[in-house]
């Protein structure tokens, strides 16, 4: 039961991002690079004045924890973070290219693979250990995913790609303690402002002037960016990645949902089942903590007859 608000931070957080097609479809006919540099840039200054503002305390601990580090472990942290930012920067920049010149449905999928190899990746880096009934939900959850690919392999190809970038973001975060979640997350986003900042005079369109756009942006900075990286960096600090990647199979299950009721998306018996599928590896990943909750709630109310 510890772990319970670590649950909660993860599930909020990719049910959060489940909702994002709200706000990002209504400036779909703006170029997907500008999305990408406002929304990045946006984040980093909104960052950098609450970090300034509210958080000089906690960086001045960060700024003086890391001097007290041996060597070796300053090292890591450098690469940790360094190599978080990275992650989380090509992981936006490959979404970016494979839906603008490859195919929605490999971004989607993307989501679905990306829980897979974060399970893979913390078993061989984290030696994060994985009980049957988790290799079980594993296993239901590549068998969906093939459901979903077999008529493009080149799909499944690029969703790897992309899968793989927030997969190594997640387990490189898993063991990057020490410091406040709040100013990681400000290191990683003004970083990858920087890295994108000499890109965006040659690759980006005309000055957007409709309030519609920034509001939009603003949104997505606020709360479909800042906020559940946060909870999600937040859910790493109590639960194992490979749970925190499996739970992410939540947000492309609701961005099927509205593309199916809301936009009227057709969708395939195959899909339908291959995503039924995905949903009880879910449920059977984390079985043994909501059957864990239950049995707590069940003592309890005996305990008080």
């Amino acid at each position: 039961m510890k772990t319970t608000k670590y649950y909660i931070a993860a599930i909020t957080c990719f049910v959060i991002w489940g909702f994002f097609s709200l706000v990002l479809r209504p400036i779909h006919d703006y170029p997907s690079l500008d999305i990408l540099f406002y929304r990045v840039f946006s984040c980093s200054i909104l960052m950098l004045l609450i970090a300034f503002s509210f958080k000089r305390k906690r960086m001045k601990e960060a700024v003086q924890t890391f001097k007290l580090m041996p060597v070796f472990e300053k090292r890591k942290t450098i690469l940790l973070n360094i190599g978080g930012s990275v992650f989380l920067m090509a992981n936006w920049f490959t979404f970016i290219y494979v839906m603008n010149h490859v195919s929605v449905k490999a971004t989607s999928l993307a989501y679905l693979v990306c829980p897979i190899l974060t399970t893979l990746l913390a078993y061989f880096i984290l030696h994060e250990k994985l009980n049957k009934t988790q290799w079980i939900a594993v296993g239901l959850s590549i068998s969906g995913c093939i459901l979903l690919s077999y008529a493009n392999i080149m799909d499944m190809f690029f969703s790897i790609i992309i899968g793989f970038t927030y997969a190594s973001y997640l387990v490189s975060q898993r063991v990057n303690k020490g410091f406040d979640k709040f100013i990681i997350l400000t290191f990683h986003i003004t970083l990858a402002a920087l890295c994108l900042l000499p890109f965006y005079p040659f690759y980006s369109g005309t000055v957007p002037t409709e309030f519609k756009f920034y509001f939009c942006i603003e949104t997505i900075a606020i709360l479909f960016t800042i906020f559940p990286l946060f909870l999600n960096l937040y859910a790493l600090s109590g639960i194992n990645s490979s749970t925190v990647g499996m739970l992410l199979n939540i947000n492309p299950m609701i961005a099927f949902l509205l593309a199916m009721f809301l936009y009227k998306e057709q969708f395939g018996f195959i899909q339908i089942a291959a995503y039924g599928i995905i949903f009880a590896a879910v449920v059977v990943f984390n079985s043994h903590h909501i059957f864990a909750a239950k049995q707590k709630r069940t003592a309890i109310s005996k305990g008080s007859q």
